[in-house]
């Protein structure tokens, strides 16, 4: 224990990043259990699209959208996504809607401010589009 007081106390900048990342980490891991957005793997998106008629909701920009997408997803315009312009989906507000993006962050952020417009059931895919292209599952473009 003293001698990791003594390499604190001699690496002040080492040890601040190292304290700065736990708290990051502690951080992400508490606003994913309070957030009121839940992240979905592949198999329980497929799920929910073929039981609950869920809508996939594409944010990534159009020129990846027509690389490949989700069968059955439908893409939101950039400039609806930074206006957080939702007035396309305002009649299905209570059908489980689930964001996806490239690897998942921009998703969360969108699905948030979804929650607070009044989606009363807003998923994001886990690890996006990344994910469902690694479990080799099917594209439509």
């Amino acid at each position: 224990m003293d001698q990791l007081i003594e390499f604190a106390s001699n690496n002040i900048i080492l040890a601040g990043l190292w304290v700065a990342l736990v708290v990051m980490l502690v951080y992400s891991f508490i606003s994913g259990l309070t957030s009121p957005v839940k992240e979905v793997g592949t198999h329980e998106l497929t799920q929910l699209v073929n039981k609950k008629d869920a809508i996939v909701l594409d944010v990534r920009p159009p020129k990846e959208y027509r690389s490949g997408h989700i069968l059955g997803a439908r893409q939101i315009k950039q400039e609806e996504v930074k206006n957080r312009d939702f007035k396309k989906l305002e009649n299905q507000k209570d059908k489980p809607i689930i964001v996806v993006c490239g690897v998942g962050n921009n998703a969360r952020t969108i699905g948030t401010a979804m929650a607070k417009a009044g989606f009363s059931d807003v998923r994001i895919l886990k690890g996006g589009m990344n994910a469902w292209q690694s479990a080799s599952l099917p594209l439509a473009k």
